[in-house]
């Protein structure tokens, strides 16, 4: 039973990176950016490019790979930021519907653009690229030095995010925003500024989600991006979406439910997804806030 612990805290980690994205850009904007799945997608397809384009990358090994991660973060925080101004900002008046098909259009145009560069077959993640197969004892599991190290790194980012949120000037902007935008404005926050930096923040986590997804699993393809990014979904919606604990929360428990049902369905996975989504289901049924949300009342 350790070893499922381990495997769910691992793939929780994945989703709650992912999930942050979901959960921020919705706690400012009220959008539910379904292009998100696709920029972690992107994430790893700008790290393979990097790792086997550039010459002499090899002989730096897993510095190399860091490197690689950092930049694809920006590259993909940079790819939010341009996709909210292309695609988001002109919409923001318009109804929340317009907006919605308008991000369901984006997510396509990033799956088939993708393909179109870096084809339909799954792609191999360089084995230099990959990390050590190292374990250490944990109980009666196991956990890779691989894992370990990337569960550090998560964890990282989402500290890193809690003080950025809680105790910076723009991290007071962003809560600001989220409760009152037209009141924030009046106060002299930079909403524009503001909310191009939430989508460049919610699409570096993602792409750094899709570069560690790549590390470990060593597979990538086009299409990854769209499950991946329907569970980070259902675990915002789980944690609470617009939460960003909540998130975090959400993901960590989606990824334990998961490892759990594989654990007592006999290592059988096909029934995962079917408790996933049907989790989701239950909770937009009967706790739609989900676990921290608040109830929000709207006063006419």
């Amino acid at each position: 039973m350790t070893q499922v612990l381990i495997d769910g805290l691992f793939l929780g980690c994945v989703y709650a990176l992912i999930a942050l994205g979901y959960s921020m850009v919705y706690g400012i904007i009220k959008l539910l950016n379904f292009a998100h799945g696709d920029i972690f997608m992107f994430g790893a397809m700008i790290a393979f490019t990097m790792l086997t384009a550039v010459p002499g990358l090899q002989s730096a090994g897993i510095v190399a790979v860091f490197g690689v991660l950092i930049l694809s973060m920006f590259l993909t925080g940079g790819t939010g930021v341009l996709i909210e101004a292309v695609a988001y900002k002109p919409l923001r008046s318009a109804p929340r519907l317009s907006l919605l098909i308008t991000a369901v259009g984006m997510s396509f145009v990033l799956e088939y653009g993708v393909k179109q560069f870096w084809g339909s077959k799954s792609i191999t993640w360089p084995q230099w690229a990959q990390m050590g197969a190292g374990s250490i004892p944990i109980f009666d599991g196991t956990i890779t030095i691989s894992r370990l190290v990337l569960m550090a790194v998560s964890i990282a980012l989402m500290v890193g995010l809690g003080f950025y949120i809680n105790g910076t000037r723009q991290g007071r902007a962003m809560r600001a925003i989220a409760l009152d935008q037209r009141a924030s404005t009046l106060m002299g926050v930079d909403v524009n500024r503001t909310i191009s930096l939430v989508f460049f923040i919610g699409s570096a986590l993602a792409g750094a989600a899709g570069v560690m997804f790549g590390m470990y699993y060593g597979a990538i393809g086009f299409m990854m991006g769209f499950l991946l990014g329907l569970k980070a979904f259902t675990a915002a919606v789980i944690g609470g979406i617009g939460n960003m604990y909540g998130a975090m929360l959400g993901g960590l428990t989606l990824g334990l439910i998961e490892r759990t049902t594989v654990y007592f369905c006999n290592g059988d996975d096909s029934w995962k997804d079917v408790v996933s989504f049907g989790l989701l289901i239950l909770f937009l049924t009967l706790r739609p806030t989900g676990i921290l949300g608040d109830r929000v009342v709207e006063r006419m």
